[in-house]
């Protein structure tokens, strides 16, 4: 017995940012296998700079906090229908989060940069064609619902970007443009990688998911390949928890 579900994007233009890795990658790959034509970005110069096979999406480089960088990767695109806000990043360069400085680059990569892209694509997703609408989709977390002692300003911006989500969703709920969020739970990837170096770290984190177990990348495509489908047509200003049963504990 089966039960997949699937969908069609055929003639759909998708960006994915940070689509290089971990679940950006997964959901640009899902997008490119339901016929999207799917761009990721990174901040690499090239492709050949990444281990992922990426030949099938069209890459653009792009440096996240940097105004005149979206300005270029706006600029390259001829239409766009469902906009992925996936790229992010804890402890950027290095930085405690607990210092100013440190909090405020948190927050400029994770909500601020997300906030500037979204809103600079605006003509193109005003003038998307696609059945169900235009679509944004953001990458919340579940630091937005709990505290977290190691990265403040990370959850600070994650939890800002499920009230950013509902906000714009109310903006541009007559613009034919429907906003939602997805807020994974801990799934196995390169950025939470470092947790198997800390077994107390991690133990504590499988005590609180009811599913006992880490989330696979694989696992939130289709709450974005739902979201951004006309299944989901009625469907704006929400935050979907993925999290094996996280916020249920």
């Amino acid at each position: 017995m089966t039960s997949t579900a699937t969908f069609d994007f055929k003639g759909a233009n998708v960006v994915v940012t940070g689509g290089t890795s971990g679940i950006g990658f997964a959901i640009a790959s899902g997008f490119a296998a339901a016929g999207a034509e799917v761009v990721v970005t990174g901040t690499r110069s090239s492709v050949e700079e990444y281990d992922l096979d990426l030949s099938g999406f069209r890459f653009e480089q792009l440096q996240i906090t940097d105004p005149e960088s979206i300005d270029a990767l706006v600029a390259s695109l001829g239409t766009l229908d469902v906009l992925i806000n996936n790229a992010g990043a804890n402890l950027p360069g290095g930085l405690d989060e607990w210092s100013a400085e440190g909090f405020a680059a948190s927050v400029e990569i994770n909500l601020t940069a997300p906030m500037r892209l979204t809103t600079a694509c605006r003509r193109l997703l005003f003038a998307s064609e696609m059945d169900g609408g235009a679509s944004v989709v953001n990458l919340s977390s579940m630091t937005a619902f709990r505290g977290t002692t190691m990265v403040p300003g990370y959850g600070s911006a994650k939890a800002g970007i499920v009230t950013w989500t509902a906000n714009l969703a109310q903006r541009w709920a007559r613009r034919g443009v429907r906003v939602n969020a997805i807020a994974p739970g801990v799934i196995e990837t390169p950025m939470t990688a470092p947790m198997a170096a800390f077994p107390e770290l991690l133990d504590s984190e499988l005590a609180h998911i009811p599913m006992g177990r880490l989330g696979r990348a694989e696992e939130i495509v289709g709450a974005a390949l739902f979201l951004s489908s006309s299944a989901a047509s009625y469907v704006t200003g929400t935050t979907l928890a993925v999290d094996g049963g996280y916020l249920a504990h």
